[in-house]
C-alpha cells in the first residue's frame, strides 16, 4: 500500500506555472494558424462570359486587383479588426468576472480572473481570425460593381 505524498505550496506554484506556460503556447500557436489561415482574403470567381473570354484570365485578375486597390483607396474596406478587438475584450471581461469567481471558491482569485481572461480573449481572437477573410459587404460591392462596369459577371466570392 502506498503511502500518502504531501505537496507543499510552492509546489503547487510550479505545476501552475508549467501548466500556465503550455497553455500559453498553445494559445500562441493557435493564433498563428488562424492568422496564416485569415491571409487567404477572398476574392470575385467571374461567370465566363464573352469580356472573360475574350480577354483572358490575366487580364480579369488584373481588373479583380485593381478594382479591389481601388475599394480600399475610397474607404469602402471595412473595419472587422476594430470590431474583433472589442469582442475579444468584451469577452475577456466577462470570462475574466467569471474566472475570479472560481478563483474565490478555489482559493486563488487573481490566478482564477487572469486565466479567464486570457483563455476568453485569445479564444475570441483566434475564431475572429477565422471569420475575418470574408469581405466587408461595402467593399464586395465596391468591387463587383467595378467589375460589372468593366463588363466582367461576378458571381460570388471565394
Amino acid at each position: 500500500m502506498a503511502s500518502p505524498v504531501s505537496v507543499a505550496a510552492e509546489d503547487c506554484d510550479i505545476i501552475y506555472t508549467v501548466k500556465m506556460k503550455s497553455l500559453n503556447t498553445y494559445i500562441i500557436v493557435c493564433l498563428c494558424l488562424g492568422l496564416f489561415a485569415s491571409c487567404a482574403t477572398q476574392r470575385p470567381v467571374l461567370y465566363p462570359n464573352h469580356t472573360l473570354k475574350e480577354q483572358g484570365g490575366e487580364a480579369a485578375q488584373a481588373a479583380v486587383d485593381e478594382c479591389m486597390r481601388l475599394a480600399a483607396e475610397y474607404g469602402a474596406e471595412g473595419s472587422a479588426g476594430s470590431e474583433l478587438a472589442k469582442d475579444a475584450a468584451g469577452n475577456a471581461a466577462v470570462a475574466g468576472a467569471a474566472g475570479a469567481a472560481a478563483g474565490a471558491v478555489l482559493g486563488n482569485i487573481g490566478k482564477g480572473a487572469a486565466a479567464g481572461a486570457a483563455g476568453a480573449g485569445a479564444a475570441t481572437l483566434a475564431s475572429g481570425l477565422f471569420r475575418s477573410n470574408k469581405p466587408d459587404p461595402v467593399f464586395r460591392s465596391f468591387v463587383e460593381r467595378c467589375l460589372i462596369e468593366q463588363e466582367y459577371s461576378p458571381i460570388g466570392w471565394k
